[in-house]
């Protein structure tokens, strides 16, 4: 599968932006997703996922109320809201595609060992 993102770029503390990640090669509905980030020296670390019906979401708790993660299966697309950006959001965020369409639990939709496929990752910078 190939993942690509898009959105990212440079807003003040406070602002907003929303990424897209436009999915193509395999099944995109009926299955999960999910977006991580990873800042410069940091690991790479979950931030949101969403089950494939969209039911269920799960996020990052220092983005709760901030980010909303959504999807369009008519458009293979996925998105992330962000609101009230802050400068610890500064990162570059990708997007990822798991092994299995459905995961078991909260946890494992946090574990980057459960995804198989990456975007190659766009820039977010929040200035102070």
């Amino acid at each position: 599968v190939q993942l690509v993102e898009s959105g990212g770029g440079l807003v003040q503390a406070g602002g907003s932006l929303k990424l897209s990640c436009v999915a193509s090669g395999r099944t995109f509905s009926a299955h999960g997703m999910g977006w991580f980030r990873q800042a410069p020296g940091k690991e790479r670390e979950f931030v949101a996922a969403i089950t494939w019906s969209g039911s269920n979401t799960y996020y990052l708790d220092s983005v709760k109320g901030r980010f909303t993660i959504s999807r369009d299966d008519a458009k293979n697309t996925m998105y992330l809201q962000m609101i009230s950006l802050k400068p610890e959001d500064t990162a570059v965020y990708y997007c990822a595609y798991p092994r299995r369409p459905w995961l078991s639990s909260s946890s494992s939709y946090r574990s980057l060992n459960e995804y198989d496929y990456w975007g190659q990752g766009t820039q977010v910078t929040v200035s102070s």
